[in-house]
């Protein structure tokens, strides 16, 4: 993070009474949120004997601008974790950072049980919030994270939790790939609305706009209506969200043409419908670029705001300049344009690895360097991509393999659907049987009309759900993207019995 302390350091020398943050406490000026740096900078110092690996309870403040540039100018570096995150999961951080220094309130410190795990008070800094260090005031250097300078966990596919390490020049590329891309300025107002702690969110939301010199605006805890009212009041002109967000603005009450002065909505993370998006962008009065990225490769793909409907919206964004996807068959060798294989990767923005025992485990790639993503694509005669959904996303019936992703496209094109979720069901005899959950917009449909449209649109009966069940939102994560799992589990305990 030392280039954005620099930049922090710069930008105050210049204009010290610009905004750098608007948050649920008000505004903040660059030149407090580096006086709010420089103390726990120097509290930093004190808790460690050299550059330290700095475990921060991200929010979505100015809290978490600060205590970024605050590592940077101490050369360490910045692991973020939720504030909802459990004793249990702040024990698997422990394990894989093996942080020097843990930033957060007290209570949350109370809850991760800091003095169990050895670390002692060192000092407050941030207003209030407790700084605790190792006993013998020791670190074991950053060294070890070879250029990395940004810890996030991601749930990733396993089930255990994943802490992925990044550099800040993947930060910076990701960050200015999307500012060349949506056409940002300097002084240009960003939303911060996806929870701070994970490393999309860090890259999007808080690093691009500090280091585009213009105001965060962050919300602290989602609330459609809310993000609504911050985004048009303070003239956010780009901001990222997952679709789940993104859909849920439209339903506000008034939410027409709100959105005039956004330049763009980047929207990834989830499953998304074209009309769905289409729509969305209509009601607010923006323009959406759909794009595809993933923690171990920031970002990596975007339209542009003057690309048509089908390319913004039907796809999922070109490769940022300097990255490479290709779309390989099952013995690895790469397909043609429209065909449909395994997506792989590499670029820029490459994270360095895993954290795990206090360093990182460098990704597993191929022999020419491509990262191995886990998704389906197809890459069309423009570069651009098209998702089809995660290689494991599938639900098998009675033998027969059913996309999830197909189906939930199919269910997302019938008027009145505003969000779909599709998740397997277990049954004693077919072994998976499929159960959608349905957002609507307006009188929720059963089963019968949703089969009805399914038939009319030519749709194999044998992948159409079995049941189906009105929600008013789907399961989200901390992050707001869907929670597939949680899902997962209401629909057994919906359906379980039928």
């Amino acid at each position: 993070m030392k280039q954005l302390a620099q930049d922090v350091l710069e930008r105050a020398s210049r204009t010290p009474d610009a905004v750098a943050v608007v948050d649920g406490e008000g505004t903040h000026t660059v030149a407090e949120v580096l006086r709010q740096a420089r103390e726990l900078a120097d509290v930093l110092q004190a808790a460690a004997d050299g550059p330290a690996t700095v475990l921060v309870r991200a929010d979505n403040s100015w809290r978490t601008v600060s205590a970024a540039v605050a590592v940077g100018l101490t050369g360490g570096l910045l692991a973020v974790m939720s504030g909802h995150a459990t004793r249990s999961e702040f024990d698997i951080a422990a394990e894989d950072l093996q942080p020097d220094v843990v930033v957060a309130p007290t209570a949350t410190a109370e809850v991760w049980g800091l003095s169990d795990h050895g670390y002692v008070p060192a000092g407050t800094a941030l207003e209030g919030w407790s700084v605790s260090g190792r006993p013998d005031g020791g670190s074991a250097g950053v060294e070890r994270w070879r250029g990395g300078v940004v810890a996030a966990m991601t749930s990733g596919s396993t089930g255990r939790p994943k802490c992925v390490i990044q550099s800040e020049d993947s930060l910076r590329y990701a960050g200015r790939s999307t500012i060349d891309a949506v056409g940002l300025e300097s002084g240009d107002a960003v939303g911060a609305l996806v929870p701070l702690s994970s490393a999309a969110a860090i890259c999007f939301g808080m690093y691009l706009p500090t280091m585009l010199g213009g105001a965060m605006v962050a919300l602290d805890k989602w609330n459609p209506e809310t993000a609504v009212a911050l985004l048009r009041d303070q003239r956010v002109v780009w901001t990222m969200l997952v679709p789940t967000m993104a859909l849920q603005l439209t339903l506000v009450d008034g939410s027409e043409g709100s959105l005039t002065a956004m330049r763009a909505m980047t929207v990834g993370g989830g499953p998304m419908n074209q009309k769905a998006l289409h729509d969305a962008e209509v009601r607010l009065g923006t323009t959406m670029l759909r794009v595809f990225g993933m923690s171990e490769c920031l970002g990596h793909t975007t339209p542009l705001p003057g690309d048509d409907v089908d390319t913004r919206l039907g796809r999922d964004g070109r490769p940022f300049p300097g990255t490479q996807s290709r779309v390989v068959d099952e013995s690895g060798e790469p397909l043609g344009p429209g065909e449909l294989g395994s997506l792989q990767v590499r670029g820029p923005s490459m994270f360095v690895g895993y954290a795990r025992d206090g360093v990182p485990v460098a990704p597993d790639v191929t022999e020419d360097g491509f990262l191995v993503t886990g998704d389906r694509a197809v890459l069309h005669e423009d570069g651009s991509v098209s998702i089809r959904g995660r290689e494991k996303d599938l639900i098998i019936r009675g033998g027969r393999n059913i996309d999830i992703n197909e189906m939930e496209a199919a269910l997302a094109a019938i008027p009145g659907i505003h969000q779909v979720c599709v998740v397997p069901v277990p049954d004693p005899v077919l072994g998976e049987r499929a159960a959608a959950l349905v957002v609507s917009q307006g009188e929720a449909l059963g089963l019968d009309e949703i089969r009805a449209h399914l038939e009319a649109a030519d749709f194999p009966k044998f992948k159409w759900p079995e049941f189906v069940r009105s929600v008013s939102a789907l399961p989200q994560s901390r992050v707001g993207k869907l929670d597939r799992k949680s899902a997962a589990t209401l629909a057994a305990e919906l359906f379980g019995e039928e």
